[in-house]
């Protein structure tokens, strides 16, 4: 069940950013996700997509904003438009444009293939982000890095594993985790990245359609291998032919990208076991020996 905001303080902060909630019709809760509370509400003479939480999510809320219109800017891709994020006594809140969201078609998702290629033609000459931020509810390094190799080990895979570690999975999770961190270069010999603009979190929960166009949202933003963001479209379904197939046409792949599915689905799946427990640990275990192997 939702956590009823104190929707009075947090309308007077957000009538400084110019959004004028209706006092007298309540936000009512929607269906938004595991983390936030998520409601809709009525602004002036439209609807606005609200998340709150406590003073402690604002961090979180104020990075998704950052991401959010750092994916904007790229013009390739449409996002929700970031309305405010506020944090008012012991409470936070990020304000969105509300979308209606619809069935997507085959041409939704060619679409989706082939603006998700622009956006990752969008490129730093360094991997990360300006700041850090979260993969769910866990948080994501992103310190500056010319090296993508290094950068994918220290900052993805042993951060996971480190953080398993205190949530008391060791054995041989730690001790083969910790071997492939070491020998991440092997899957990098004849490839060298580009520093692309990522979604980050790219499963099928995290993209609609509306109005006939692909929106994404929820991301977890940052500058790296467009072969991570592929791979997550491949770990929980969500993606049909057509998606991969105007990717594809937009912006081939690199041959041996096949190899390296499993070494950047391992982040996500370390992650899923790090916020609901041992159902990930087999999975976690497999991908690793078969990425040692």
């Amino acid at each position: 069940m939702a956590r009823m905001p104190h929707w009075q303080n947090l309308f007077s902060v957000l009538r400084e950013h110019d959004i004028h909630v209706s006092e007298h019709d309540m936000p009512r809760p929607v269906a938004g996700g595991d983390i936030s509370d998520a409601w809709c509400a009525n602004a002036a003479d439209r609807p606005v997509f609200l998340k709150t939480g406590p003073a402690s999510a604002f961090a979180a809320f104020a990075a998704e904003a950052q991401g959010l219109r750092e994916l904007a800017a790229a013009s390739a891709l449409r996002v929700p438009q970031v309305l405010g994020c506020i944090r008012s006594g012991n409470e936070a809140l990020l304000a969105l444009e509300w979308l209606e969201f619809e069935l997507a078609s085959p041409q939704t998702e060619r679409l989706l293939g082939a603006r998700l290629a622009a956006l990752h033609r969008v490129c730093s000459d360094r991997f990360g982000f300006h700041s850090d931020n979260t993969i769910g509810a866990t948080p994501q390094l992103n310190q500056w890095s010319k090296d993508w190799v290094g950068f994918y080990a220290e900052q993805r895979i042993r951060f996971q594993l480190n953080l398993a570690a205190r949530n008391g999975f060791d054995g041989a999770l730690q001790v083969d985790g910790h071997r492939l961190a070491e020998n991440v270069c092997h899957f990098f010999k004849d490839y060298w990245p580009e520093a692309s603009l990522l979604h980050g979190d790219l499963w099928g929960g995290n993209w609609g359609a509306c109005n006939g166009e692909p929106v994404i949202f929820d991301p977890a933003v940052y500058y790296g291998d467009r072969e991570a963001d592929i791979a997550m479209t491949k770990l929980f379904g969500g993606f049909g032919r057509d998606f991969f197939a105007a990717y594809e046409d937009a912006w081939p792949l690199d041959a041996g990208n096949e190899a390296r599915v499993a070494l950047y689905q391992l982040y996500h799946v370390l992650n899923h076991l790090n916020l609901f427990g041992s159902a990930y640990l087999g999975r976690a275990e497999s991908l690793i020996k078969t990425l040692l192997q």
